[in-house]
């Protein structure tokens, strides 16, 4: 897979020395919305912390600069790794 397919993880610098999953970490898929395509670290969370989901600052949200955009569970029983797109907030 090249650099350029790769999956990037949400907070990760895109220039930095690693933008993408490390190893030992687990990961949630983001789908829809502004993040669509990024991966947000959830190593270390709670199962109700992962069901809850989380609000995540962008950029291209609804609200700019400093907006967040919510993601939780698509489904928390069969994928509570695949998050999709709630909406914005400020």
């Amino acid at each position: 897979m090249t650099d350029s397919a790769r999956p990037r993880v949400y907070g990760a610098d895109r220039d930095g020395p690693r933008p993408w999953p490390q190893p030992g970490r687990t990961y949630a898929a983001l789908y829809g919305g502004p993040l669509v395509g990024l991966l947000v670290d959830v190593t270390g969370c709670s199962p109700a912390e992962l069901a809850e989901g989380a609000a995540l600052i962008t950029e291209a949200g609804a609200y700019g600069p400093g907006g967040r955009a919510w993601y939780g569970p698509a489904d928390p029983e069969t994928a509570p790794l695949v998050w999709q797109w709630e909406g914005d907030t400020a």
